[in-house]
């Protein structure tokens, strides 16, 4: 995956916050959070290079770009974090003021017949067939008409952490889904299952929340 573009751009967005996030949810200092930082730069720089490019259309590529960063942060720390408080990191990272307002657009749109028809695209495409770090997906359209599942058995995320060693910390990413629909107003997100506790697929449901 080429450097320019999209991961450069993430970055520059969101590296004060995940730098922020290292003092105020993980306890380390302002000295010492710079040098993290400063270290997962050339990391993800790193990662991001070793990942083949995705197909156009492909609506999974920020997904493991996050991936990448976040993994890049984690092997530059003194210190492994546990799961839970990586949970709280990532989401304070993630949910800055840009991001809440990226959330509410897109909320703007959900359940409208593109956006029923983007999902059946993704389904359709069986884009981790032919790369391995991205996702494969089924669709479900609720019968009572109260919303939607998309049904993960292929997961980018889940192949990426594996490969760094950090496989055990895989839930602090997928925990990220309940905050963006909180965000975008209009869902209430539900899960059963996960690939990364062992589950034979991920649930990712949004119902609509009643007005």
């Amino acid at each position: 995956m080429r450097w320019m573009g999209m991961p450069i751009a993430i970055w520059a967005v969101f590296a004060k916050s995940f730098q922020a996030q290292l003092t105020a949810v993980l306890g380390y200092d302002p000295d010492t959070a710079r040098k993290i930082t400063e270290k997962a730069k050339p990391k993800y720089r790193e990662i991001i290079a070793k990942l083949p490019e995705f197909e156009k259309g492909d609506r999974f590529s920020m997904n493991i770009i996050g991936c990448a960063m976040l993994g890049a942060f984690v092997l530059s720390m003194p210190r492994r974090p546990d799961v839970e408080s990586l949970t709280d990191y990532y989401e304070k990272a993630q949910m800055t003021p840009l991001m809440k307002w990226f959330c509410r657009q897109s909320g703007k749109s959900k359940f409208t017949p593109k956006d029923i028809a983007g999902m059946k695209a993704t389904a359709a495409r069986k884009a981790a067939d032919r790369n391995p770090y991205s996702w494969n997906m089924d669709f479900y359209e609720y019968p009572d008409g109260s919303g939607y599942e998309g049904r993960f058995t292929k997961c980018g995320i889940c192949t990426l952490m594996q490969e760094l060693g950090l496989y055990d910390l895989t839930p602090a990413m997928c925990h990220l889904d309940y905050a963006m629909s909180e965000a975008g107003g209009v869902t209430n997100f539900v899960r059963q299952y996960t690939l990364a506790s062992g589950d034979p697929y991920c649930d990712c449901g949004y119902q609509k929340k009643r007005v």
